[in-house]
């Protein structure tokens, strides 16, 4: 019977630097994320977010503790780079600042160049991805043919392609006004629900949190539940 829980973090920590440069981004953090679970997590810069993002979706490696995502054990994985990798790019769906889209690729070929990647299916078809964030009228206009809230659900909608199981979210609202904003991150929610799929949002947008299941806060690369 398969685990409702997309992600697990035991114990995880990770230090950076030597000496008296040493820092510990992540210090003795465990998380639990079930399946369609919508989870943001705020904090200060600096605070070790975006090294969450990277130890959850086996960019980084932490020096102690278990990360297991869809039941994958990641040290595991890792001593096979080409068996981690192949697990990264069909699992794990990472939405970034700006949608970091490719400039020369119009809307679909975005999609269509993901799934080519990942060797999806050669029947593959972006359209219904792009209907479902609300863009499939702009199929064909490359990035700066796009508004900034476009371009974030085109890459909402790269995230899909391959139905990952987790979802890591880099400060989707950055360079969004406070309308656009609400309305991309209501749109995450949507589809991290509609997809039954694990989400982490790191923001320092404290006006789209409602949209979350939960929320917690990351200072000094500890986490606790965020103060209501």
């Amino acid at each position: 019977m398969p685990t409702t829980t997309a992600l697990s973090l035991r114990e995880v920590t990770l230090e950076l630097g030597d000496g008296d440069s040493k820092v510990r981004p992540l210090d003795n953090v465990s998380l639990e994320i079930k399946r369609g679970e919508f989870v943001g997590v705020i904090g200060p810069s600096g605070a070790g977010k975006s090294t969450l993002l990277a130890v959850a979706g086996a960019l980084a490696t932490p020096d102690s503790g278990v990360v297991n995502v869809l039941g994958q054990d990641l040290a595991k994985l890792a001593q096979s780079q080409g068996k981690l990798a192949k697990f990264r790019l069909r699992s794990i769906g990472f939405v970034f600042q700006s949608g970091n889209l490719i400039p020369a690729l119009n809307a679909a070929d975005q999609l269509r160049l993901v799934n080519k990647i990942s060797k999806g299916p050669s029947s593959f078809d972006p359209m219904p991805l792009l209907d479902a964030v609300g863009v499939a009228h702009k199929a064909k206009n490359l990035p700066r043919q796009l508004s900034g809230g476009e371009r974030q659900r085109v890459g909402i909608a790269r995230a899909f392609v391959t139905n990952p199981g987790l979802l890591l979210v880099d400060e989707p609202t950055a360079a969004l006004d406070r309308q656009r904003s609400q309305q991309v991150v209501a749109l995450l929610a949507e589809q991290c629900h509609e997809r039954d799929v694990a989400t982490i949002m790191v923001t320092h947008d404290h006006d789209v949190l409602g949209h979350c299941d939960r929320v917690v806060e990351m200072i000094d690369g500890r986490l606790s539940p965020a103060a209501s």
